[in-house]
Parts: structure tokens; sequence; C-alpha cells
């Protein structure tokens, strides 16, 4: 058994004792005495150290892993869960449409990066992906009611959103995941400078010669979607241009399709246009050139996100890049700080890089024309 000791129990000690010389078990599991034996120290040592509490000396704790390896035991999840009154899990509820979210490269990048570090402490992901508001709401009181999980994370932050609100009241931990105002009493967002990004592409085109920049905006009420908006409006601004020409699509290739017909049947089309993401700039790039239109010579395309098929799609695509695995990494290390009363560490996201490919150029005179 690896519970915490009940108080009153033998204290954590790494005073180092004669190494064990009994072979090791034979014919059944090792156990923490085992390892503890072996370590030269108490169970409540090899508890302290398997279930990340202060106490143990760095020496005792070497000779624990090494002789926890050596048994090949490691803690029993099940005891682990019941000695600290927790699930030993944390959730992630996905509102879409099954349709949008199978064509969405952000979230299988976010679960791997989560997943990787839940591995490493022994939590669980539950994922569950609903279609509506309600559906939501029931999946975030039933995770409390069942005490299903020990906190959430919550991604596709809201212009209104609720959940806070309701998981403050649910007593259930979370992080924000995305960019977010801060609240007094509330974590605050892990996200990156999505502005940053969009503003660096609107500068690039500027630079080469573009001035009519169009933005394909994602879906209304998300965060996201208006910080990335925001950005270009205010970068257009700075420079002096026109921030008329704005399409609000809602991140789909299909609906990323629809709004640069919309854009390119204008009387004076854009000769470039930033994209909110890039499936929806893959999308624009197929539209032009089936419309006759040559990206880059009449159309300077960029999109967010920089996912594995924007290189590879012709003309290569000039994006925004933001380390996605990395951060679902450090939300997960916050998420399990918290649910756990640590104070979390400063999380280690990535600035977002601006990368430069062949779907942007200079602007040409038949472009307008």
């Amino acid at each position: 058994m690896d519970a915490e000791p009940a108080p009153g129990a033998e204290a954590a000690t790494d005073t180092p004792a004669p190494r064990a010389t009994k072979p090791e078990p034979r014919g059944r599991r090792a156990t923490i005495g085992d390892v503890a034996e072996r370590a030269g120290v108490s169970k409540s040592a090899v508890s302290f150290v398997f279930n990340g509490r202060p106490g143990v000396s760095e020496a005792a704790r070497t000779r624990i892993l090494e002789a926890a390896r050596e048994l090949d035991w490691r803690p029993d999840s099940r005891a682990r869960a019941l000695s600290r009154s927790r699930a030993q899990a944390l959730g992630l509820v996905i509102r879409r449409e099954p349709e949008l979210l199978s064509t969405d490269p952000f979230f299988p990048h976010f679960v791997a990066g989560v997943e990787s570090a839940l591995s490493a402490c022994g939590y669980a992901l539950m994922l569950q992906v609903v279609d509506g508001e309600e559906s939501e709401s029931a999946a975030y009181h039933q995770f409390a009611r069942e005490s299903r999980v020990d906190g959430v994370f919550l991604t596709d932050l809201r212009t209104d959103d609720e959940r806070p609100e309701t998981l403050d009241r649910l007593g259930v931990p979370y992080v924000l995941v995305g960019p977010a105002a801060p609240v007094e009493g509330r974590p605050r967002p892990l996200s990156v400078d999505d502005e940053a990004g969009v503003r660096r592409a609107v500068r690039h085109l500027y630079a080469l010669g573009h001035r009519r920049i169009a933005h394909v905006a994602g879906a209304d009420g998300y965060v996201h979607s208006e910080v990335r908006r925001r950005g270009w409006a205010a970068e257009m601004a700075e420079l002096g241009l026109d921030a008329g020409l704005v399409v609000t699509a809602d991140f789909s290739g299909a609906s990323g399709a629809r709004a640069t017909h919309e854009l390119l049947d204008l009387p004076h089309p854009p000769t470039a246009i930033v994209y909110a993401n890039d499936l929806m700039a893959i999308a624009g790039i197929s539209v032009a050139t089936d419309r006759g239109v040559r990206v880059p010579d009449d159309l300077s395309v960029v999109g967010f996100d920089d996912v594995p098929l924007a290189e590879y799609v012709v003309p290569p695509l000039t994006t925004v890049r933001q380390e996605v695995i990395t951060w679902g990494r450090e939300c997960a290390r916050t998420l399990v700080a918290v649910v756990e009363g640590r104070e979390p560490e400063e999380p280690l996201l990535p600035p977002v890089a601006f990368v430069v490919r062949g779907s942007t150029g200079p602007v040409r005179q038949r472009a307008d024309a």
C-alpha cells in the first residue's frame, strides 16, 4: 500500500540505512516495503517521493527511485487516488460539431501535449465531446457530482463565458486555455500572444507593397477570434490602411472557401488575405487557384497555427506558428499543481513565430486590376 501515512505514523526519514541484501521477491509483485528496504529508508519516505511531497533528501530520493526501478515497482493508481481522495483524472469537454472537430488540427496536438505531461505524474485525461451548451453544462455538473475528475481544462474561451462561474460554484479547479482578460480571484489564462502574430503578418504584407489586406475571421463569440481580428484591425489602422475588408467565417475549410469567394467577387478585391487559421487559408488557396488567381503572384495568403500540412500545400503556406504540444504540456502541469494544492511553476510557453513561405510575395499591379 502506498498511501500517505496517517497522523502519528512513522515520519519520513532519509537517514541512510545499511543497503538491503535481501534478494528480490520472487513469485509476487514488489511492494512499497520492498522498495523501502532496498533503499534503506522508511515506507513513509518512499510514499513522500512518489506523492511529490518534500522532506526527503536528494540522495535518498535517488536511492528510492533506483530501488523502484530495480524492483519494477510503481505506485498503485487506485491506492493513490483513495489515499488522496482524488480521481487522478483531469477533464476536457470540447463543444464542437463532430464534423468540425475532425478537421481541426489544434485539439489532437493539444491533447498530445496534455497526455505527455499527465502520464509522467499518474493522471489520466477524460475527454468528452458535446454538441451544445446544455450538454456541455451537464458534463461539468456530472464531473462534479460523481467526482470523476479533479480539475478541468477550459478551452475555446468565449466573450460571454459562464463556465468559470459555474465551475467556481461547483468547486471544480480549472485552468483557462487561450487569450482572455485576467479576472481577480480566478486562474491566470495560459496563452500565447495571438495578436502579436497577426500584427506581424500584416506588417510583412505591407512591406511587400500590399495595401488592400483583407481578413477572414473566425467564429463570432470566441475570444481568440476577437483577438486575431483585433490584431489585424489595429495594425491596419497603425499603417493608415482601410480595415473594412473583413469576412466572418467559422474556422472550417468550407467557410474559408466561401469567404474567399466573397472577397474575390468584390469590384476591387484584396491583394492579400490574412486568415484566422490555416485550414481556412488552405481552402482559400484552392479557391483562388480554381478561379485562375495565382498565389502569390495575384494574391498573397497568410494563415495561423502552422499545422503539419502547411509547408506541403502548393504554394507552401506563410503562417503564424504556435507550439500547441508545448502549450498542452504546460497547461497539464499547471492544472496538476492546482489540484494538488501547490503553487504552479511559471509556464514556459514559446512566443508565436512568423513563418514566411511561398504563399506571400510582392504586390503586382494586375492584382488590383
